[in-house]
């Protein structure tokens, strides 16, 4: 489990393919002394397990599933992604309950200065409109993020000065895609509703 409160942003140092799978290779600045082999940490997003570690690197062996439904698929050499170690029991809350796994990619539609913010517009995947509401929480690219307003398949986010330095918001660009985690409540509500 995460937050989606962001503690370092990493670079993929080599991307090793085999058949349909990876094997990433992650440069970090976590003090990976503390990181257990079998730790999960949440990249860009997409949980995934430390397989292996050096002084300022791990690595993490990617199903060819996970390539093909996230973001993970069009990664290379020099890609900055978002970083976050799972919550150990009784961690601050900050963000909202992450679990990890990507529901779908999302396109950025439109960047716009908001104040001293940016607005981002998201374009909500084929099948996932309805688990996306107003004041509802997100996790893009393993951020969590609160819904400002949906209008038809697309949807508002704003990302503050803090967040754009200090994630992968600040190098994103229309065009670009996210990987996109919905609500845990919303998707159990989802999947209870219809049996009713």
């Amino acid at each position: 489990m995460f937050t989606g409160l962001v503690t370092d942003l990493g670079r993929i140092q080599r991307v090793d393919r085999k058949d349909d799978d990876a094997r990433l290779v992650i440069e970090t600045g976590y003090d990976l002394d503390t990181v257990e082999m079998g730790a999960s940490i949440a990249c860009s997003g997409a949980c995934l397990t430390v397989t292996e570690k050096g002084d300022a690197w791990f690595a993490a062996d990617v199903s060819g599933e996970t390539l093909s439904k996230t973001t993970l698929g069009d990664w290379a050499e020099g890609t900055q992604i978002n970083l976050e170690q799972s919550l150990c029991l009784g961690d601050s809350l900050g963000g909202h309950l992450v679990s990890g796994h990507v529901d779908a990619v999302a396109p950025v539609i439109e960047i716009r200065p908001d104040g001293e913010s940016l607005r981002f517009v998201i374009g909500i995947p084929e099948g996932y409109t309805g688990f996306i509401a107003p004041k509802g929480s997100v996790a893009l690219d393993g951020v969590s993020l609160t819904v400002n307003e949906v209008e038809d398949a697309r949807f508002g986010v704003n990302i503050i000065p803090h967040t754009a330095e200090k994630t992968t918001f600040g190098t994103l660009a229309p065009g670009d895609r996210v990987n996109l985690e919905v609500d845990l409540i919303a998707r159990y509500v989802a999947r209870l509703l219809p049996q009713r």
